[in-house]
């Protein structure tokens, strides 16, 4: 097989000047480098210093831990003041735990009310699905 395709491709006629076209091109190619080089020490780049980089990083990621700390410690203090606020009065404690025990009780029986008409229609699609199997069954039966 590979020698098929390479008389195949010996066969395929050279246009005339391609070699010297195509080294001039390598040549070129040679002469401006497409890649950025790696400059040896002691020389200037317009790259910063790698350690620079370090740092900065870890100085933004110590910025960023200490915000999200200071954050939740504040939140935990405002939570915390809130609830000794409505504890410290024994009606309004009452108050508050009545008023959650209701609107509990109103969304249980609500959720309740739905879960009942899911339960019926659920209980006349297996009605009806029963219905349709017996008819089936009676079908095959009195055609076999």
């Amino acid at each position: 097989m590979d020698e098929l395709n390479l008389k195949t491709l010996e066969q395929i006629p050279i246009p005339e000047g391609l070699e010297e076209r195509l080294s001039a091109k390598i040549d070129e190619w040679g002469a401006k480098p497409t890649t950025p080089s790696i400059p040896p020490r002691g020389e200037a780049s317009n790259t910063p210093p790698r350690g620079r980089w370090r740092g900065v990083a870890v100085a933004a990621s110590f910025a960023l831990v200490l915000g999200v700390g200071l954050h939740l410690m504040r939140q935990d203090e405002e939570t915390n003041l809130a609830e000794q606020d409505t504890y410290q009065d024994p009606v309004l404690a009452q108050q508050e735990a009545e008023r959650a025990l209701n609107m509990l009780a109103y969304n249980l029986n609500k959720g309740m009310g739905h879960l009942e008409k899911a339960k019926a229609l659920s209980d006349k699609t297996e009605q009806s699905f029963n219905e349709k199997l017996k008819v089936l069954k009676r079908y095959e039966t009195d055609n076999h």
